[in-house]
């Protein structure tokens, strides 16, 4: 199964948008994960239309009408795997272990947003934690990112897709 994992689109925004490879690559998977930070219900509906069913939880800057669809965090089954969702995952010091803590009984890996800063951590019993940055608003990331996640059975494989402009 593949999963396509965004975070932090923050749209709509000025002139911000999905770049067309990273909607053609939402379009190809099975499923869209999306840890926060839509904006507007309008963008959650726009990233619906897309394709695959859409899974997210709220971040800190969406309205409020987006916050009463959306829960804060959940764990959501993809194939045998288990994976837990939520915006912001604290402060970087500790972080793998403080989420594994919170997360590791009812998931295989969380996936959270809200940095804007990719990363993507392993522990040594295989629990992972994966931020996809953001797909159009890169801050201090050197480019845009967004993930893809390919699960067989239990396992979870995540890649970071930077944006490269053609």
């Amino acid at each position: 199964m593949l999963v396509a994992v965004i975070s932090d689109t923050h749209m709509p925004r000025g002139t911000r948008r999905l770049p067309d490879d990273f909607v053609e690559r939402i379009r190809a998977a099975d499923v869209l994960l999306h840890a926060g930070d839509f904006m507007t219900v309008g963008a959650m509906r726009q990233l619906e239309r897309i394709g695959p069913p859409l899974i997210g939880v709220q971040g800190n800057v969406d309205s409020a009408e987006l916050r009463r669809l959306l829960p804060a965090e959940r764990v959501v089954g993809v194939g045998d795997a288990r994976i837990a969702m939520v915006h912001d995952a604290g402060p970087a010091a500790g972080r793998l272990e403080r989420l594994r803590a919170r997360y590791g009984e009812s998931a295989d890996a969380v996936v959270f947003g809200h940095s804007h800063l990719p990363l993507h951590e392993r522990a040594a019993d295989g629990f992972q934690i994966f931020n996809p940055g953001s797909p159009t608003e890169r801050r201090r990331a050197p480019a845009q990112t967004m993930g893809l996640a390919r699960v067989e059975g239990s396992a979870i494989e995540f890649e970071l897709i930077p944006y490269t402009a053609s």
